[in-house]
């Protein structure tokens, strides 16, 4: 069942009402967000936890939206933030395991969540070594099929970068697979 934006906006901003319209938030913006932080963060368990942190400071700072957006697009600006910033703390934070020895590809494979094949695998790979901002603009394109307008928004940047990062990141995905034939 789909809500009407406007009403849970208000209902948000009614402590008598807010609880259930944040439930209705939940319920409806729970599958697309986890898809998105998925195609950022690749792991099933990683994209539930970083699902839960979202709705967390979304409720958390509630108070915060001032409605100049929609509430999808605040909800998709955290979630975002929240990947890219989970990204770069497991970077920082990386320790040595045996896993190491693994790709991102064989650890997909292995993984009973992935539904995909090899070669869905290894793109996954490919995007997982691009730059935040590039991983970022090229899954949004690419598996949300997102309009430059929308991402800009989105992002906070211009049209023109977005599509010279989207460019760029195609660019080093099709060496990956050309590298790795």
């Amino acid at each position: 069942m789909k809500y009407d934006e406007n009403v849970i906006i208000a209902d948000l901003s009614d402590p008598q009402k807010s609880r259930k319209a944040f439930e209705a938030v939940v319920r409806q913006y729970s599958e697309p967000l986890y898809w998105k932080i998925r195609h950022i963060v690749t792991a099933h368990e990683d994209a539930s936890d970083i699902l839960q942190n979202v709705f967390i400071k979304a409720w958390s700072n509630l108070g915060e939206f001032q409605n100049k957006s929609k509430l999808s697009t605040w909800l998709y600006r955290i979630a975002i933030n929240e990947s890219l910033d989970f990204i770069r703390k497991q970077k920082t934070h990386q320790a040595v395991s045996a896993d190491e020895d693994l790709t991102l590809a064989n650890r997909l494979m292995a993984d009973e969540y992935f539904d995909g094949d090899e070669t869905q695998a290894q793109l996954q790979e490919a995007i997982s070594r691009l730059p935040d901002v590039q991983r970022t603009v090229f899954t949004l394109r690419y598996y949300d099929e997102m309009k430059y307008s929308e991402m800009s928004q989105l992002l906070n940047t211009s049209e023109g970068s977005l599509k010279a990062s989207y460019h760029i990141a195609v660019k080093k995905i099709t060496e990956y697979f050309n590298l790795h034939d």
